[in-house]
């Protein structure tokens, strides 16, 4: 089997690689891997280090809108796990062209590569920011998407192509939407590397508003064992809400971060609120574990305390990537 990972060098696509050529995923035990990453700003090799000479993975520098690259990455593929996007929502709010041209364009031009190269399998990672806001209860996946920032509104409509192409050409696909992910070598443009790269620092941490708003948390290791089992036993067609089952406001998560840290709220600086910030994500992710056996595995207050660790570890890593904009 050949598996084709978009944006592999990216945060979660990189872990989705690492856990695939350890063994993580027995159904692609063996497998072949082609990994097609532009590398923008997002994108590192270093998150690959341990894998990118493995005789098994081949590292393609590309960009998912070009259509002859594509093709060439797409040949002999089995199964496409398309991570590649434009994911930071400040960065949208002060332009979104990119965001249309990567997510939406670039997602068109892998669909009908998988579709001439015929591959048996298209997975396409998408996000619970589709669905908007919500004040209480969870989404399921027959909510109607409602996106409000130019991001989420890009990642719906990509959303829509790989529905369509299912449903006009008959092309196998699933769709996967996940809550706020969390972990290691997550660029440090995200509130959680942010804060504690931050305070690693001495430098105060931004919180957006009274910190409010609510997300539910997913450690990125729970993420990519769910989108593996909806690659290996998900319904053609299908869409499956991937969580993980801990909301919080992000002055909680903030306050979380500060007790790990040793830090007091002293280092909080109240920052004006994003522009049409959503009140609150939460998804239901019955159908997954009804269909796939999927529960999210890391405790979060292990998770969280483990993720922050590596951060303070690991400086060498995110150092040269500071300064970065407001999470």
């Amino acid at each position: 089997m050949r598996i084709l990972v978009t944006g592999g060098a990216g945060f979660i696509g990189s872990h989705f690689v690492r856990r695939l050529m350890r063994g993580g995923y027995p159904a692609f035990a063996g497998a072949g891997v082609v990994v097609l990453d532009s590398l923008t700003y997002a994108g590192n090799l270093a998150n690959l280090e341990d894998c990118v000479d493995h005789p098994r993975l081949r590292f393609v520098r590309g960009d998912i809108c070009d259509s002859s690259a594509v093709a060439a990455a797409m040949a002999g593929v089995d199964l496409v796990v398309h991570f590649a996007a434009e994911s930071h929502v400040d960065r949208s709010i002060l332009g979104g062209a990119e965001f249309v041209r990567t997510n939406v364009l670039g997602t068109q031009v892998l669909l009908a590569a998988a579709l001439e190269a015929e591959v048996g399998r298209f997975v396409h990672v998408s996000t619970d920011e589709v669905y908007g806001s919500i004040e209480s209860g969870s989404w399921t996946e027959d909510r109607p998407l409602e996106p409000n920032s130019p991001y989420s509104a890009s990642k719906a409509s990509s959303d829509l192509l790989v529905r369509a192409y299912h449903r006009t050409h008959g092309l196998d696909t699933c769709v996967t939407r996940c809550s706020n992910n969390y972990g290691p070598y997550q660029y440090p443009e995200k509130v959680i590397p942010l804060f504690v790269t931050n305070l690693a620092d001495g430098v105060p941490v931004p919180l957006y508003g009274a910190g409010g708003n609510i997300r539910d948390w997913l450690h990125v290791d729970d993420h990519c064992r769910g989108i593996a089992l909806v690659a290996e036993r998900g319904r053609a067609g299908e869409v499956y809400n991937l969580g993980g089952g801990t909301e919080l406001s992000n002055r909680e998560l903030t306050e979380r971060l500060l007790a790990i840290t040793g830090h007091d709220f002293s280092m909080v600086r109240r920052v004006p609120d994003r522009k049409g910030h959503d009140a609150r994500y939460s998804v239901d992710i019955t159908k997954a574990t009804r269909e796939l056996g999927y529960t999210p595995r890391v405790d979060f207050t292990t998770g969280l305390e483990d993720t922050v660790r590596w951060y303070e570890a690991n400086r060498t890593w995110w150092e040269p990537l500071k300064p970065v904009p407001v999470a």
